[in-house]
């Protein structure tokens, strides 16, 4: 199902709202208890399909956002080359979700906030823009990056305080 943005608005105007899209996606894998990252992608101002990770409730470890996404447009176009695309996404993509976009053509990458630890749209790694691949993706960082890398560290700095808690417990626990 294509959602029509407004078309009057300009890139920059776009990219903002389509990241804003993506950031609740990431607000809903946050809330099903996934890393929150959300992806959705758009063609002539239109949304063609969408993914957050789901790769715990689903059991699959290729389930992150982009490669949701990537499948459902897929199915949507019935294609699996998707050229003239643009793929928002709240963090930057990892090798196999880079890779996948290469393969599968799209044309435009919008990401809100780097991944120093695995991003591989050129902090680490730069798959999207490798010599040595017969495809090149035109990448851009930065919109609502703020708001996403705030999302990210106050759900990891959760998660590290759980753990700590099940560590006391556990202690605690066996002390008694």
């Amino acid at each position: 199902m294509l959602v029509n943005s407004s078309k009057a608005l300009t890139q920059a105007e776009q990219d903002l709202f389509w990241m804003q899209y993506a950031y609740r996606l990431a607000q809903k894998a946050e809330s099903e208890g996934e890393v929150p990252v959300g992806a959705v992608i758009v063609e002539n101002g239109n949304r063609v399909a969408e993914g957050w990770n789901q790769t715990i409730q689903n059991y699959d470890p290729t389930a992150h956002a982009e490669i949701v996404a990537l499948r459902a447009a897929g199915q949507v176009l019935q294609n699996y080359r998707l050229g003239d695309l643009t793929l928002y996404v709240t963090l930057e993509p990892c090798p196999m979700c880079a890779s996948a976009m290469v393969h599968a053509r799209i044309k435009r990458l919008v990401v809100a906030t780097k991944d120093p630890r695995t991003g591989s749209a050129g902090s680490v790694f730069n798959l999207t823009q490798d010599a040595r691949l017969n495809h090149h993706i035109e990448v851009e960082f930065g919109v609502l990056e703020a708001d996403a890398s705030a999302q990210l560290k106050s759900f990891f700095k959760q998660k590290r305080s759980r753990k700590k808690d099940q560590v006391l417990a556990n202690v605690t626990a066996k002390d008694c």
